[in-house]
């Protein structure tokens, strides 16, 4: 079942599911906060940017500090092309019993921005890492403290087995920007 409002309110204030959780917002901004069936997520103003020194293999088993440079600040001008790693402004805690699915908002799709977000399984926590790429070969703005991706909470009948926390898994708890780990 997809979660409503009402329900992504309530695991919110009894379970921590979103901190902090914002109620819908519009008008000015990209909007973030609570929708009918999930939940916008902001982006904080922080950001590593891939700028390799020089053209080479990405390798998502050894990928390397360096290739990224840091930017701090309220619109990060993503170059053509390229793309970034952002962090959720919101702490999410998964229930066990729930699964969600992450997209990007349609605001940024149509400048050619996509927003990459692997499902957060159940009983994982932390700060959710994102890739931003820029499809165009033009430089895209990408706003700090607004909407940048929506989630969909899906919930269950049944338990699973063994759930994220369960297997120790390796992006457990992040608060930080996280890149690939092995």
């Amino acid at each position: 079942m997809v979660l409503p409002d009402y329900m992504i309110r309530k695991l919110a204030a009894e379970k921590g599911m979103i901190q902090p959780c914002a109620e819908p917002t519009s008008g000015g901004v990209i909007s973030y906060g609570i929708s009918s069936y999930g939940y916008d997520m902001r982006l904080t103003d922080e950001f590593k940017v891939y700028a390799p020194k020089q053209k080479k293999t990405v390798d998502p088993k050894a990928i390397q500090p360096e290739d990224f440079l840091d930017f701090t600040g309220k619109i990060l001008e993503l170059p053509a092309l390229t793309f970034c790693l952002g962090k959720s402004l919101e702490y999410f805690r998964i229930p066990r019993n729930v699964i969600t699915i992450c997209m990007g908002k349609s605001t940024y799709a149509r400048c050619g921005v996509l927003v990459n977000v692997t499902p957060l399984e159940p009983e994982w926590e932390g700060h959710v890492t994102m890739q931003i790429v820029n499809t165009t070969p033009a430089s895209v703005k990408i706003y700090a403290e607004e909407g940048i991706a929506q989630v969909l909470f899906l919930q269950s009948e049944w338990l699973p087995e063994v759930s994220y926390a369960d297997k120790g898994g390796k992006y457990q708890g992040t608060k930080d920007i996280t890149l690939s780990k092995t």
